[in-house]
């Protein structure tokens, strides 16, 4: 029990608690608890976990669904789905870098270094909350698959492991958002970059359509581009139409599930100690 006091009167309470951290784990539960207030308080920031897949579903499921068929068969709505759950959580790097840029513009981050709270807390905060955000398209996009026609076609083993995939992958592209938020001090410049960067990788790759129709270089790049393998793991693991393998195919191909594991690894072991590194810096200026 401490003692100060306010306006000359004196107070008395457990003041060195209050003041004392409390603890990594619990002081980035707090800081990631902004994110879902955040959401309820703003639901137009959600639009691009939220409104943007369900559109890109419904428009690529009735505008080209009639128009593209899938190598050795099937429906194209349901070797659809995979490359939207592809989409979106490469999407999830916009997010996470748009939050940080804010709290840089708006001066939260001043705020949370004057308080008590652990090193690292902040990054951990964000993190979590938007671990959280990313699970809120994954369910939004079942839902609208199963009304156009998407089905798990696989067991439910193969279906779970299809998600921690998609939540695994996710977790490495929230790093890939705090290294872009913390070297690019505006949210106006983020969504100019993230849109420049992420929007070709996603479309150079099997996410829309089959790999096999794209001319030589251009297939190339797509058939070892991560989106692409992260697309197919997930048909397979779902049991939707994929493109078959052939001889002669990229290890990558041949592969999806283990290289886009490899990929999750590579990103979290490249990108986390530069994000961190890249973000005391710019929080120092």
């Amino acid at each position: 029990m401490t003692a100060t006091t306010v306006g000359g009167a004196p107070v008395t309470g457990h003041v060195d608690e209050l003041r004392a951290p409390r603890g990594f784990v619990h002081d980035s539960w707090v800081i990631a608890r902004r994110g879902p207030v955040h959401m309820k308080r703003q639901p137009e920031a959600l639009s691009d976990a939220t409104i943007q897949p369900i559109m890109f579903v419904l428009l690529f499921a009735y505008v080209f669904g009639g128009a593209i068929d899938v190598p050795g068969g099937g429906n194209y709505r349901e070797f659809l789905m995979g490359g939207i759950f592809a989409q979106t959580i490469v999407f999830t790097a916009f997010g996470v870098a748009m939050s940080i840029a804010n709290d840089r513009k708006n001066q939260a981050v001043d705020r949370f270094r004057s308080l008590p709270i652990a090193k690292g807390a902040v990054l951990g905060g964000h993190a979590v909350a938007n671990l959280i955000k990313a699970l809120l398209p994954i369910a939004l996009m079942s839902i609208c698959g199963l009304i156009v026609g998407w089905r798990i076609r696989d067991g439910i083993t193969d279906a779970i492991l299809g998600y921690l995939l998609l939540i695994a992958f996710s977790f490495a592209m929230i790093w890939v958002g705090v290294l872009l938020g913390s070297v690019i001090a505006t949210p106006e410049g983020v969504t100019g970059v993230g849109f420049a960067v992420l929007f070709p990788i996603t479309f150079i790759a099997s996410t829309f359509v089959p790999t096999t129709t794209m001319p030589g270089v251009l297939r190339t790049v797509a058939e070892w581009n991560p989106v692409t393998t992260l697309s197919d793991a997930v048909r397979i693991q779902f049991g939707n139409p994929n493109t078959p393998t052939a001889p002669g195919d990229p290890w990558s191909i041949a592969h999806p599930m283990a290289y886009s594991v490899i990929w999750i690894v590579a990103i979290i072991v490249v990108c986390a100690p530069l994000a961190v590194r890249a973000y005391q810096r710019s929080i120092a200026k």
